[in-house]
């Protein structure tokens, strides 16, 4: 499938897409490419359904915030790799 932005920028994803993957999307920009990943209305349940029991014995709150501190790491990372970027 292929799509073109409109001119602000937006894509807009057909109706049956939408239904089978939702409406929330994390967007992956890779080297060579960009990415739409979907995202779980209960991100919690889709990673249970995911890995099954593996989880069982994890507290949802715990994981809750390694998550948390994991994305907060991720965009300081990010953040200060574009400083750097524009320093140069």
């Amino acid at each position: 499938m292929s799509k073109s932005t409109d001119e602000r920028g937006r894509i807009y994803l057909p109706k049956d897409v939408r239904e089978r993957f939702g409406e929330q999307y994390r967007i992956v920009e890779l080297p060579s490419h960009v990415a739409l990943f979907p995202v779980d209305d209960d991100p919690l349940k889709g990673l249970r359904d995911a890995v099954g029991d593996a989880f069982d014995d994890v507290d949802e709150s715990e994981l809750k915030e390694e998550a948390r501190e994991a994305i907060a790491e991720e965009v300081r990372e990010e953040t200060e790799q574009r400083s750097q970027e524009r320093a140069e």
